[in-house]
């Protein structure tokens, strides 16, 4: 079961954006999810790089698996060149406006992610042991770090 524990989202340019949104609401005992808004203000972006990287709590954090960086752009024309990308932007992709190739010149928003779509994703298609995890995430624009997301969860 997935819970999710914590979200950190870091400007780090605020003159190209702002997080308008970034949070996890608990509606009820048993749904919870995550949302983020990102307001752009030098749009458009026609190239963007992603780091993406997952660390287990093991006496700190530690690196789990993945630590991948992928051109944006390149892999929104053709998400099934990057399989281990491809496994993480489905977390979201159903819940987000990031689904079209550049450029973008508008916010972006990733909206409502519940809790049991992460849980069917880490125990089902990709099955990971019990513990406490952070996906970590670093926004490059036109090769400068503009933005930075943890999401952290526990997987129990």
């Amino acid at each position: 079961m997935v819970e999710y524990t914590n979200i950190k989202c870091k400007t780090v340019d605020s003159e190209f954006c702002d997080f308008e949104t970034c949070r996890i609401k608990s509606v009820n005992r048993t749904y919870k999810y995550f949302s983020v808004k990102v307001r752009l203000f030098k749009v458009p972006i026609t190239k963007a790089k992603v780091n993406i990287a997952l660390y287990k709590r093991l006496n700190g954090l530690k690196p789990f698996l993945y630590n991948v960086t992928i051109d944006g752009c390149k892999f929104l024309q053709s998400t099934t060149s990057y399989p281990v990308a491809k496994y993480f932007y489905d977390f979201s992709k159903d819940f987000s406006n990031i689904n079209h190739t550049c450029p973008y010149n508008h916010d972006l928003i990733v909206d409502k992610v519940p809790a049991s779509d992460m849980n069917h994703r880490l125990t089902r298609v990709l099955p990971f042991p019990e513990g406490s995890y952070v996906f970590q995430s670093h926004w490059y624009v036109y090769n400068i770090k503009r933005a930075e997301v943890g999401l952290y969860l526990t997987l129990s």
